[in-house]
């Protein structure tokens, strides 16, 4: 992992005449087949239950399943981990991809974790401003939306799947064009903006994982989803809802501090000890990330419901 620039927002390096073809070739070719890869592994039985469920009912003390949400306080409290919970689920990639440029600054130790730290700041700020405006759209019409439906994804398409596609589709393709453009393949479309705003970069970022509240049909999300549709209450659909979303890049940050206490100026070293390998590094995180969320959510979930064959290990 490697910090972009000293500024620690998440903004594409500019490659200049460092980058061959044949490297960005390669890196473009390796981040696609490990993100087609990761695809293919990937079990959401084992991440959301074994996981997510076990986490979240081992701090809420209940099933978080099969047991109501008592009240607006138990719901918010609710909605906090389940966004823990929810850390390592398939979304939640594109987190993994969206932190990876930001780790390794020289100077000391407060310096490096201040420069780390702040993007994330950034991103949770983008994160906000789309949950909570989605929560509370779900407090006023939730129950007539895709997301509150209950039919069953098989064998056939639903309206929560179709929505679910549509949004990670979207997702998926700008993360991939983040790192197309880090890669120097593509013209930055952030470039003018960015000069202005040098935070706009870790704010679109933050836009595009607060969108995953937009898709997502992971259990403990849905039952936050109900919850919020039901209650008719928009304040408490938007502050449950980025709650979500905060708990869900928390343990991000966590990871984040621990790896510039563990790591000092050795990342930076390493990074800089050949051109354009920052470029490199940025790139590969948002196409394994942008790639991965693509074939996961939209190829992979058409297989799932029977319309076509995608490749996946037994375990899955």
């Amino acid at each position: 992992m490697a910090q972009v620039t000293s500024g620690a927002d998440v903004r594409a390096p500019a490659p200049g005449d460092t980058l061959s073809a044949t490297r960005r070739a390669v890196v473009i070719g390796a981040s696609v087949l490990a993100a087609f890869l990761l695809t293919v592994v990937w079990s959401a039985e084992f991440v959301d239950k074994t996981i997510g469920q076990n986490v979240a009912g081992s701090l809420l003390g209940h099933d978080p399943v099969r047991t109501p949400i008592a009240g607006s306080a138990a719901g918010i409290v609710y909605a906090f981990v389940s966004g823990l919970a929810g850390t390592f689920t398939a979304c939640n990639i594109a987190v993994f991809g969206a932190v990876a440029p930001m780790v390794g600054e020289p100077t000391s130790l407060r310096r490096r974790l201040w420069n780390s730290l702040r993007p994330l700041a950034w991103l949770g700020l983008g994160m906000v401003v789309v949950s909570t405006t989605y929560g509370a759209i779900a407090g006023v019409a939730g129950t007539r939306m895709p997301q509150f439906s209950t039919a069953s994804g098989r064998p056939t398409l639903t309206p929560r799947l179709v929505q679910s596609m549509i949004a990670f589709g979207v997702i998926g393709t700008v993360f991939v064009l983040l790192g197309l453009v880090a890669l120097g393949v593509v013209p930055d479309p952030l470039a003018r903006l960015s000069r202005r705003f040098p935070q706009a970069r870790s704010v679109l970022v933050g836009m595009m994982i607060g969108g995953f509240l937009i898709g997502r049909p992971y259990p403990l999300y849905r039952v936050l989803f109900r919850d919020a549709a039901q209650s008719h209450d928009p304040f408490f659909g938007a502050a449950a809802f980025a709650l979500q979303s905060l708990g869900n890049v928390l343990l991000m940050a966590l990871i984040t501090v621990v790896l510039v206490r563990l790591t000092g100026g050795r990342v930076r070293r390493w990074v800089a000890a050949r051109p354009g390998r920052a470029a490199l590094v940025t790139g590969a995180a948002f196409l394994v990330a942008g790639v991965f969320t693509v074939l996961y959510w939209d190829v992979r979930l058409l297989s799932n419901v029977g319309y076509l064959w995608y490749p996946t290990a037994p375990w899955t």
